[in-house]
């Protein structure tokens, strides 16, 4: 148990300087620039996705954290916000450098991560965009319903805001860990390894998972040569680390939530199972 907590309490503590940063970054616009920040929206360059696919592959679930603030905030697109989940490389990469796994292993893995990613960001902002589908909510919107009492100042509103976050992550990680330990992630290799085409859809599950075990035991079971390319890549790419926890905890519109995980699940699942299919 004390082990658990040790884990659950570091993996919080791990995102405080992200979650920090973007709540900053979003309280400094607020105060700044107003209702002026919807105009630039508006206005951003359309290559976003771009960025937020090769920001995506830093080995750190903070991006992802951030990533889903700034979107509850209306600061980046959809498209963006996609790019960076699916660019997400969590545990992924610690462990293939921790591995030795070959070096064209590890760049085929993150550049394919990284390009779907930028692409899914690409077509999903071209078709909002067509559709003339507006994104409700701001950052303003945030501030007022986590009543953080922005008059203060924008430090201590972005301080509030970070621990209000770190004490919903720290619970809900916790609850995963001791569900992960009495179930045992034997019993996830299990389930992934051996399986043409269900195992990408399994691994996609598995990925899901708001916590690095999902990505830890992809990895390694890949490396082990116990799972295929494919099933590897559905599970690394719907894998997003904290970022789909924090988007359910910050984002007020559930149902919109929920399409955003089905996104990710079935792009994921998607390339994985075109992979399995295609020749070599």
């Amino acid at each position: 148990m004390l082990h658990i907590i040790e884990d659950s309490v570091m993996d919080s503590v791990k995102l405080l300087p992200f979650l920090f940063l973007a709540y900053l970054a979003m309280e400094y616009l607020e105060h700044r620039t107003g209702k002026g920040i919807q105009r630039w929206i508006g206005k951003a360059d359309k290559a976003s996705p771009v960025i937020g696919g090769l920001l995506g592959i830093v080995p750190q679930c903070g991006f992802s954290a951030a990533a889903a603030n700034l979107y509850a905030g209306r600061v980046i697109t959809l498209g963006t916000l996609m790019a960076i989940f699916l660019s997400a490389s969590d545990e992924m990469l610690p462990i293939l450098l921790s591995e030795r796994a070959p070096l064209d292993t590890i760049l085929e893995i993150l550049l394919v991560k990284a390009i779907l990613g930028m692409i899914a960001g690409i077509v999903i902002d071209w078709i909002r965009r067509r559709m003339r589908k507006e994104s409700s909510g701001s950052i303003h919107d945030i501030c007022e319903r986590e009543h953080c009492h922005c008059e203060r100042g924008i430090f201590l509103s972005a301080l509030t805001h970070t621990f209000q976050i770190a004490l919903f992550l720290l619970l809900i990680t916790f609850c995963l860990n001791l569900l992960l330990y009495f179930m045992g992630e034997d019993v996830l290799a299990g389930l992934l390894s051996d399986k043409p085409v269900l195992g990408p859809i399994l691994a996609g599950l598995v990925g899901l998972i708001p916590n690095c075990a999902g990505s830890v035991v992809i990895t390694k079971l890949y490396l082990e040569g116990m799972l295929s390319m494919g099933a590897a890549m559905a599970g690394l790419l719907a894998g997003s680390g904290v970022g789909i926890l924090v988007l359910f905890r910050v984002n007020r519109n559930r149902k919109e939530n929920l399409k955003i995980l089905g996104l990710l699940y079935g792009i994921g699942v998607g390339a994985g199972i075109l992979m399995e299919l295609l020749p070599g």
